[in-house]
């Protein structure tokens, strides 16, 4: 059975191994041990903040996705507040078994009950194979994402 729950500090190295688990993820993360203090600052930093939940998927105790929601106020849609997902993953052995898609449904109602407006994402023009799971989830391709990378 698949729950949802906020992520802990011990779940830090599985959700830093799901995030270093892909090509990309390869290249910017960093799933050693002991793991990095860079990364229990940032842990300590979103569990702090009442406008982000880094959440985890669990089949019984085994951790096998993670994603992070963060709520985001704004001048723009009169107002509205937004959802920002961003560290979607699910782990190389559970994929293709309907996980993301019930991840992404957790998320939007995680936004419908904190009355955002939206739910918006980005994801690598890498991934292609990402970018056609969240079109198919009813994800609009409405804008041209930018970074600039400090």
């Amino acid at each position: 059975m698949l729950t949802f729950r906020q992520a802990e500090e011990t779940d830090l190295e599985t959700i830093v191994d799901l995030l270093a688990d892909d090509p990309l993820g390869k290249k910017r993360e960093q799933a050693v041990r002991p793991i990095p203090l860079c990364y229990k600052k940032a842990f300590a930093a979103v569990q702090g903040d009442p406008n982000h939940e880094l959440i985890v998927a669990c089949e019984g105790e085994e951790v096998i996705g993670c994603m992070q929601l963060s709520f985001l106020p704004g001048l723009t849609y009169q107002g509205g507040w937004r959802m920002q997902l961003e560290g979607v993953r699910v782990s190389a052995d559970a994929r293709g078994r309907g996980i993301g898609t019930r991840m992404l449904a957790y998320a939007v109602d995680r936004a419908k009950k904190r009355g955002c407006v939206l739910v918006q994402l980005t994801t690598d023009k890498q991934r292609p194979r990402a970018l056609h799971f969240y079109m198919r989830q009813g994800f609009q391709a409405t804008h041209e994402g930018l970074k600039y990378f400090l």
